[in-house]
């Protein structure tokens, strides 16, 4: 693995030291600078630019997405933001502008620090294997998703979706790493006349995913919310699993439901894909559509090839482009029958795949 140079910013000076520290003994990392704010870590930038940086968002003078913009129209660079819980709504907009993966900030000086070190270490394994592909299309990516919807588009989108009725198809979709750009990106590709379902494992800690579906549902065609414990499902609409939890795909005397259900004990990865995957292959058959998204790890793997051998369609977003390329390309290494693309055009074929055809 390559070494790397990191650029910690934060305006806690304990922060600072505490990130830096932590990433001074990680393997691979051969320089840690820091800033103070954004206009210091411009000025680094500028100067002797990092290979990857960890961001605060709450700083004076250029806070923490006034220099994600600077960055990624001046400097396009992995940006992992560190921020503290009560800044749920902000991670995500970081995350739009072009941030790659966030990390939970201990709380107060006695905070433990076993998470955040392997959180971190997660985190320079990903920047290792990121692809120079992958970070062109989280930059330019990120950019283009922090655009609101026009509010035309939201109330022709709300008017037209018909939410009441059994889905033709399920989409079932696992991601990890990147995965929140990811789903950004692929919802807004999706029509308004979507005759599908879509059933969502990110994972992602569990005081996030409540805030998350709210960002996907701002995308203004596909109404999107966290998953009840049982619910049936309904065209148009879109369902994220709780953290901490998992969901699968149930049958009911008005066609496929899903619950949230505890972890199988021996899943590594909570939510589960694999598990989600497994359950859409017993009840749907081929009105599954499985999707592998960006993420570290090989949870989906397996659960594939369940929806494979039931005649489903399995999607892979393309390693070579995915901010983690580790999940798509356990796939690929599976050998079952799959299409591997790009995330653009992931989102344009799951539209047509799932256009409502009237008459």
């Amino acid at each position: 693995m390559r070494e790397l140079r990191a650029l910690v910013v934060d305006d806690s000076s304990l922060n600072r030291r505490t990130i830096a520290a932590i990433l001074a003994d990680v393997p691979g990392i051969s320089r840690v600078d820091v800033a103070c704010d954004g206009a210091d870590a411009l000025r680094v930038v500028e100067s002797n630019p990092p290979d990857f940086i960890t961001l605060d968002l709450e700083m004076p003078r250029l806070d923490g997405f006034e220099f994600l913009q600077f960055l990624m129209e001046r400097h396009p660079l992995p940006v992992v933001v560190v921020s503290g819980l009560s800044a749920k709504e902000n991670v995500f907009r970081a995350l739009e502008l072009g941030a790659i993966d966030f990390i939970e900030k201990p709380q107060g000086e006695e905070a433990p620090l076993e998470s955040l070190r392997s959180q971190l270490v997660e985190k320079v394994r990903v920047v290792q294997q990121l692809s120079p592909l992958a970070l062109r299309r989280t930059s330019m990516g990120g950019l283009a998703l922090g655009a609101d919807v026009p509010p035309d588009m939201q109330s022709r989108a709300r008017e037209t979706s018909v939410l009441k009725r059994a889905p033709g198809k399920v989409i079932v979709i696992g991601a990890s790493t990147g995965g929140p750009q990811a789903l950004l990106t692929l919802f807004r590709h999706l029509h308004d006349d979507i005759d599908a379902a879509l059933v969502i494992a990110q994972h992602m800690p569990a005081r996030f995913t409540s805030t998350f579906p709210s960002r996907l549902d701002r995308t203004g065609v596909t109404r999107v919310s966290e998953a009840n414990p049982y619910e049936r499902l309904a065209c148009g609409h879109a369902y994220v699993c709780p953290g901490g939890r998992s969901v699968e795909v149930v049958p009911s005397d008005r066609g496929p439901a899903i619950r949230v259900v505890a972890p199988d004990r021996a899943s590594h990865y909570v939510p589960s894909v694999d598990q989600l995957f497994r359950s859409a292959a017993r009840v749907l058959g081929d009105r599954a559509i499985a999707v592998v998204l960006t993420g570290m790890g090989d949870d989906g793997a397996e659960g594939v090839r369940d929806v494979s051998q039931r005649g489903g369609m399995v999607l892979i977003e393309e390693p070579e482009t995915a901010v983690a390329s580790g999940m798509p390309s356990a796939v690929q290494r599976s050998g079952i029958r799959h299409q591997s693309l790009g995330i653009w055009a992931l989102g344009d074929l799951l539209a047509k795949l799932t256009r409502l055809t009237h008459g």
